[in-house]
């Protein structure tokens, strides 16, 4: 083959890579074009950041309740939170040390001492307590 034929089809391929990562960065970093998809997905990213030692921690203090429970579905904490199961001590920690915003955290944590109860007194499966942390309304 020839060396400049090589050598135009690296540059293209390179050109590609630099534009499409080009792109993406700029749909990040400008709101007038993303397009609308990203915008739903990443529209509760506000409300999460980083603890004194790079923990995620999700921050909900002075947000309406639809909006708390909808920034919780969403965030990647709801699944580190589920991955506790059946810890319950765990999870309360847990909820305690990664949850700003004393009206949710309480939710959150009735909603874990109701589940225990019902889990160790026999009523509630496994599948039945997970829905139910799953599910927080």
């Amino acid at each position: 083959m020839d060396k400049t034929f090589i050598l135009y089809v690296a540059v293209g391929l390179a050109f590609i890579y630099f534009i499409i990562n080009f792109l993406g960065d700029l749909q990040k970093e400008d709101d007038k074009l993303s397009n609308q998809s990203f915008r739903i997905e990443h529209q509760y990213d506000k409300y999460q950041e980083k603890d004194s030692i790079g923990r995620d921690i999700l921050v909900l203090s002075d947000v309406d309740e639809k909006t708390q429970i909808e920034a919780w579905q969403k965030s990647k904490l709801k699944k580190e939170f589920l991955e506790l199961f059946p810890d319950f001590d765990e999870m309360k920690r847990f909820v305690k040390e990664r949850i700003r915003g004393d009206e949710f955290k309480q939710k959150l944590l009735k909603t874990i001492n109701e589940t225990e109860t019902g889990y160790f007194g026999g009523s509630l499966n496994a599948e039945d307590a997970k829905k139910k942390l799953d599910t927080l309304k």
